[in-house]
C-alpha cells in the first residue's frame, strides 16, 4: 500500500503549519511570563497545560518539517521575553486571554482539517485541536467557578416557528428597523468581548514597548477597539440588550519591557487577522443592512491599521516570510 505521508505537501497544509509553529513559539513565550508571576495554582495549572500544548506542536512540527526537508521557522524565542519582569496583566485578563486564544485554535485548526489530505498532518491538527478544546473547558470551568465569566445576553425564547414575509427584516432604514436576531446578538456580544481584550493588551504592550514608533502604533489601535466596543455596545443597548464590560483595570502600571517590539507587532497582527474574519463572517450573518455596513466600514480600516504595522515590521526586518510560490518569470530568467 503507498505510504502517503510520502505525497508532497499542499499549500494549504504549508500554511496552515508554518503558522502553527509561528504562534506556538509565541504563546511558549508569553505562557511562560504568565506563568512565572501568578500565585493562583488553579490558574498556574491552565497555563501549564496550554505551554505543554504548544510545545508538544512544536516538537511534532519538526518532526513533519524533518521528514520535507523543511525549513523550520525562526518565530519567537527567550530572547524575545523578559520571564522576570513585573506582572502588567491580572490572572482575570490572563483567563480571559487564554480562553480567547483557545477559540482562535479551534477554528484554525478545523478550517486546517477541512483543508488536508495527508494522515500525519490531519493528525497533527485534530491533536491541536483536541488541546484547543480542552483548554477552553479548562478556562470555562475556572472562570465559571470564580464567578468571572461573561456569558453572553439572555433573550426570551419564541413561543413558535415563524417565516420572515416582510422585506423590513432586512430593513436598515432607521424608522423601520427591527429588533436584533439571536445570531447578531451573538457577534456583536464576540466582537465586543475580541476588542475589550485586544485593547487591554494593547495597552500593557503599549506600556513596555521600546520603539517610539511602535508605541504610537498601538496607541492607535487602542483608540480603534475602543471605537469599535462603543459602535457595537451601541447596537445592543439601543435594543435593551447588555453590553459585556469593560477589560481597562486588568493592566497594572508597570513600565519594565517584557516583550520585544517584533513580538509584540506580529501577536498585534496575528488578532487583527483574526478579527477581519470575524467581522466578515458576522456581516454575512446580519441581515439588518445598517449593521451589515458597520461592518462593512469597519473592515477597510482595521485592514489598513495591519498594512502599517507590517510595514513597520518590515522596515526594522522583523516580518518572517511565509512558504511563496515559485516565481515562474524568475526561474525563466526573466527578472
Amino acid at each position: 500500500m503507498e505510504d502517503k505521508t510520502k505525497i508532497r505537501l499542499t499549500s494549504a497544509e504549508m500554511s496552515s503549519m508554518w503558522t502553527q509553529y509561528i504562534n506556538d513559539t509565541i504563546s511558549i513565550c508569553v505562557l511562560s511570563y504568565f506563568r512565572n508571576y501568578i500565585d493562583d495554582n488553579k490558574i498556574k495549572e491552565i497555563v501549564e497545560y496550554a505551554t505543554g500544548s504548544s510545545q508538544k506542536n512544536i516538537s511534532l512540527l519538526k518532526e513533519i518539517f524533518d521528514r520535507e526537508d523543511f525549513p523550520c521557522p525562526v518565530g519567537f524565542t527567550k530572547k524575545d521575553v523578559n520571564i522576570h519582569a513585573p506582572r502588567i496583566f491580572s490572572d482575570t485578563f490572563v483567563m480571559m486571554y487564554l480562553r480567547h486564544m483557545s477559540i482562535l485554535g479551534m477554528a484554525a485548526n478545523s478550517a486546517a482539517i477541512g483543508l488536508g489530505t495527508r494522515p500525519d498532518v490531519i493528525a497533527f491538527h485534530k491533536s491541536v485541536l483536541k488541546s484547543a478544546v480542552g483548554l477552553q473547558d479548562l478556562t470555562r470551568e475556572l472562570m465559571l467557578e470564580q464567578g468571572t465569566y461573561i456569558r453572553p445576553p439572555f433573550i426570551s425564547a419564541p413561543d413558535k416557528v415563524e417565516f420572515v414575509d416582510k422585506q423590513k427584516f432586512l430593513s436598515g432604514i432607521k424608522s423601520r428597523r427591527r429588533v436584533l436576531t439571536s445570531v447578531e446578538i451573538t457577534h456583536l456580544f464576540l466582537n465586543i468581548q475580541t476588542n475589550q481584550i485586544g485593547k487591554a493588551l494593547i495597552m500593557g504592550f503599549m506600556q513596555v514597548a521600546q520603539d517610539k514608533e511602535v508605541k504610537e502604533y498601538l496607541q492607535r489601535g487602542k483608540k480603534i477597539a475602543q471605537k469599535h466596543v462603543d459602535l457595537f455596545s451601541d447596537i445592543l443597548k439601543k435594543n435593551d440588550i447588555p453590553a459585556p464590560m469593560l477589560w481597562d483595570a486588568a493592566v497594572t502600571d508597570s513600565t519594565t519591557q517584557v516583550f520585544s517590539d517584533k513580538l509584540i507587532l506580529f501577536h498585534i497582527s496575528a488578532m487583527i487577522a483574526a478579527g477581519i474574519g470575524n467581522y466578515g463572517v458576522a456581516m454575512a450573518a446580519s441581515p439588518r443592512k445598517d449593521i451589515g455596513l458597520i461592518y462593512a466600514s469597519l473592515i477597510p480600516e482595521i485592514a489598513l491599521y495591519a498594512e502599517d504595522g507590517a510595514n513597520i515590521m518590515i522596515k526594522n526586518s522583523w516580518l518572517e516570510q511565509p512558504p511563496m510560490a515559485d516565481d515562474r518569470d524568475q526561474l525563466s530568467g526573466l527578472k
